[in-house]
Formats: C-alpha cells, structure tokens, sequence
C-alpha cells in the first residue's frame, strides 16, 4: 500500500499527516512551539522550531502507523502565509521569521504607495500595500536592520523553509508567492518592476511552481532526521487556506469555502484574474493550476460570540458544564428560538475595526434596536446573524467583481454550527454544505502531492474521488426575504457610523 505526507507549517504549531490514497488520514501529530513578541505589535518565531517540528513530526507518524516510509509517495507542504526567512550565503537563518500578524510595517507600507503608486501597486500585486505581507517587511529590514540585509542570500517564505531544510532547493509556489506583494499576480511571476523599484534582487527569491508540480527531493541527511526515504519527491505545496479549499474540495469556479474561526474567510476560485481595485478583498493566484482566487478577511467573526459569551453568558456556560457539552451548542439552541430578524436587534461585528469588505481601522461593534424586550438569546442570534451579514456583503464584493458563488463549504468553529450554516444558506442564496474529511490544508497538500505523483490524474480528479459532503442546508425562501431586509439597514449603519466612529477614536486620545 502507498501513502502520502501532508505538512501543515501553522503559527501555533507543526501538523503532519499521513494519508491513503483515499485521502483517509492514518495517523496525525502536532507539536507546538511558541511565538516572540519582541514589542508591541510585533510578532516572530524561529525558523529551527519550525524544522524540529516537521522532523518530529514525520517521524512519528511513520513509526506510529508502522509503515515502511519507501511506502510514501509523496510530501507536501502548507504554512502560514507572508512570513520573511532570511538565510545567509551558508543557508543558515539571520535573524527570527517576522510572520504574518506582524504590525510593525506601517511605514514600509506607506513607502510602496510612494515608490509605486496605490493604484499600479494592485493592478500588478492585486493588493493595496498591507502591513501583514512579505514586501513590506523585507522594506522594514532595509530600513532598520541593513546590516543583516546585506548578508541575505536567500529569501522564503516559512513553508519553503521547509522545503529547503528537506530538498536543498530554494523554491516556492503560486498561492503561497501571491501573498508576498512582489509577484505580477495576472502573469502568476516575479514583478521586475516591484522589485527593482524595492531594490530586491531577483536572486533572493526562490523558483516559482505551480502547486503540484515537483520541486525536489528528499536528500540524505533530512531523510535521516526524519525517517522518509531519500529521493522522495516533495511538491510545490501552497499557502494555508489556498491549501485549505482543495482539502475541502473548492477547485472550481463557482466554488467556494466561509471560514468562521476567530476571523472570518470567504475564499472563492476564479478562472480569471479579478481584481478589487479599492482593495476590499484579496485577489490571489490559486493552487489550483490556471486558476485565480478571491478571499476575503473580516476581524471579528467567532470573536464577536466569543466575547458574547465571555461577557454576558455565564448562565449558559453553567448549562452546558452540567450538560458535557461545549457552551456554543447551547447559546445555538437559544438562538433557534428566536426568529430570523433577531427580534429587530441588528449588530455590527466591528470590535477590532475592519479589513473585509471596509479596510477600516476606526469601525467598532455596535448593538442597533436594543430595547428592554430583548434578551440574551436575541443578541445571540443578532451576533450570529451580523456575522453572516459581513460575510454576505463580502460575497457580494466577488459578484461585483463577476465571481459567482453557487456551491458553498462551511468550515472552522462556526461551521459547526447548524444554526449559523442556516443562516448563510439564506443569507447567501445557495447551499452551504459541510465536508466528511476535517483534515484541511494537511489533506490539500497531501492531494498536490498524489498529482505530483502521477497517482490523481489532475487536482479536480482527484478532490471529486476524495471529498465528499456530509450535510446540506438549502435556502429558505421565506427566511432569506426577511434577511434582505435587515441586510440591507446593516449595510446602511455602517455608512451612517463612518463618521461617528472616527470621532469616537479622537476622544479616545
């Protein structure tokens, strides 16, 4: 029997993940590490944790199921998006990886609309200059640590390290280069003009491949730190959530996946370059060969209920202790006694300001049509539906921009929830499904790599033998009139309160 090996690089920890062919997951280790905030704002971590993780890893789930590693197939890899590695001529790392959360950029940031231009900076990285991307960091370096910029050699991304750390090849891939803000996303290449106007040499930056293809092979020594066999070939992998929708099988145009984590997601394949040029959603190439996505980013997703929860219900996290259950399953009950509507309570879920589909930092959230009537469960179901509503308006942003979505996959915390898929049924106007498998961007990269291989025919084969549905919810009519509605008066508060909320920010000073 064969197998492949799917490595999930994430900023709390490392997962590997043995699949069969039939994307079945045999055997699963994570281990965790920790992140340095050096100061306020700032986030890193150390690129060798990363390694030991991986190594750990692979050879655990090895040994564990008992397999012979000449059994694997193939490996791929997944990580977490936009952060700087920076390795000298020997290969060896010069300072901690600055990550993807990282705010210390905000100059850098306002340096590239300067030298660029905001408007041709997105019609050629298809982005708005961003604190959380690759290129302003690498600008931070230049302007605040020169001296280890000039004994840089080579420049990756943190999934790539691994690569390197495994095959000896310095290399990336399309959906993972995308979020660096240096790559000409309609041309799916390195921008000559990015970077000769960021003075990065081409030389620092790795191959680019498109996901499945081959981009090395194991070598001895990581072969012997890890267990895999040498001359196993290692794809070129993709970035998390691009790595995420194949695991959920979104390939295709018309396809798509919400995310409701901490954040909330909306990401959507394309098969043509669509960009925003105001900047409210990200246009990305995908892992998908030829084909393009849109994703979206809100700030305040399953945090609004977690603070709802933290904050006002204490009763139902008594409840759900006596019941053994997790305190979200009974605030969804509570919610489900209320009608769609909430009861005239609207809420906007702004608590850390706004990326999707209002690049706003000053937005806060805000209760609207609060009266003495209400109750918890009508503010549960007020945060639950204000949450949908700003994946709705960001979904609407993609029409706008000619991208269709019929065919929706719920994941993360709140895609568990079938109260909340409901809603995006409605909210959405198409059916809003789950999936069997839960191994996400481990069994994505897992796929690249069987296409790798030359054991699935192409990407598209094989998530339609792999992936399969698990439930189904379908728009109601009658509900999704109502939502209107009320969609309509969220999305007027926001216009309403642009001003008030700036105001706010000055008293706060």
């Amino acid at each position: 029997m064969q197998y492949l090996l799917g490595v999930d690089l994430g900023t709390s920890g490392t997962k590997t993940v043995l699949f069969d062919f039939g994307g079945n997951a045999i055997c699963s280790k994570t281990i965790e590490y920790p992140m340095y905030q050096p100061a306020n704002g700032w986030a890193e971590q150390d690129p060798s944790d990363w390694w030991n993780a991986t190594c750990d890893g692979i050879k655990y789930v090895i040994t564990k199921s008992g397999i012979d590693s000449s059994e694997i197939a193939g490996v791929g890899l997944s990580g977490q998006m936009h952060g700087l590695v920076m390795l000298d001529k020997n290969g060896m790392s010069l300072r901690n990886s600055i990550i993807w959360c990282d705010q210390r950029t905000a100059n850098e940031c306002q340096q590239m609309n300067n030298i660029v231009g905001e408007k041709r900076l997105i019609e050629i990285t298809a982005n708005p200059a961003l604190t959380g991307f690759t290129a302003s960091k690498i600008l931070w370096i230049q302007n605040n640590e020169p001296e280890i910029y000039e004994k840089c050699a080579h420049i990756l991304l943190p999934k790539d390290y691994l690569r390197y750390m495994l095959t000896g090849e310095f290399a990336t891939d399309v959906s993972d280069a995308s979020g660096m803000q240096l790559m000409d996303i309609p041309k799916r290449c390195w921008s000559d003009e990015i970077l000769s106007k960021f003075n990065i040499d081409k030389s620092l930056l790795g191959k680019i491949y498109e996901s499945p293809e081959v981009t090395g092979k194991i070598h001895r020594r990581a072969a012997e730190l890890t267990g895999l066999c040498e001359g196993t070939i290692v794809v070129g992998g993709a970035a998390d959530n691009s790595a995420a929708a194949i695991g959920t099988g979104v390939v295709r145009a018309g396809n798509a996946f919400t995310t409701i984590g901490t954040s909330g997601v909306v990401y959507a394949i394309s098969d043509d370059v669509s960009i925003d040029i105001k900047g409210r959603v990200h246009t990305l190439c995908s892992a998908v060969p030829g084909k393009w996505t849109l994703m979206s980013c809100t700030l305040g997703a399953g945090l609004s209920l977690k603070w709802l929860r933290d904050t006002c219900c204490s009763e139902e996290m008594i409840e759900a202790e006596k019941l053994g259950v997790d305190p979200y399953v009974v605030m969804d009950r509570f919610a489900e006694q209320v009608m769609p509507g909430a009861g005239g309570l609207v809420y906007l879920p702004y608590l850390m300001g706004e990326r999707s589909p209002h690049p706003d930092p000053y937005c806060r959230g805000v209760f609207f049509g609060l009266s003495a009537t209400h109750n918890r469960a009508n503010m549960i179901r007020a945060v639950m539906e204000g949450v949908a509503f700003s994946q709705r308006e960001c979904v609407d942003v993609f029409k706008e921009m000619k991208v269709n979505v019929d065919d929706m996959i719920a994941c993360g915390g709140g895609g568990r929830s079938p109260v909340w898929r409901q809603m995006l049924s409605d909210m959405y106007g198409c059916s809003v499904s789950t999936i069997k498998a839960d191994e996400g961007p481990a069994l994505g990269v897992a796929i690249l790599a069987g296409v790798g291989a030359g054991i699935y025919d192409s990407v598209e084969a094989a998530c339609d033998n792999i992936v399969s549905k698990k439930s189904i919810h379908h728009p109601n009519p009658s509900t999704r009139k109502v939502y209107e509605d009320y969609y309509e008066l969220y999305k007027k508060l926001y216009i309403d309160l642009q001003g008030s909320y700036r105001y706010l920010a000055k008293l706060q000073k």
